[in-house]
């Protein structure tokens, strides 16, 4: 898995974990900072956010606007 991958699925395991259990649950801060740290990495490889997070414009280019 590229790192880019990895580091996207982090966020959203924590997102997940975040709005299931809580942002103060333990398995919640143990994700988040899970995904953080591979976050740093991504950027520390010299890719900018955007490369995990596209812009809105892009996301509906590939998808479809939103009804």
């Amino acid at each position: 898995m590229h790192l880019r991958h990895a580091a996207r699925a982090a966020q959203h395991r924590a997102a997940r974990a975040a709005s299931e259990a809580g942002p103060v649950q333990p398995l919640t801060r143990l994700l988040l900072a899970a995904a953080a740290l591979a976050a740093a990495a991504v950027w520390d490889a010299g890719h900018r956010v955007t490369d995990l997070h596209p812009t809105r414009r892009h996301h509906e280019r590939k998808t479809g606007p939103r009804a």
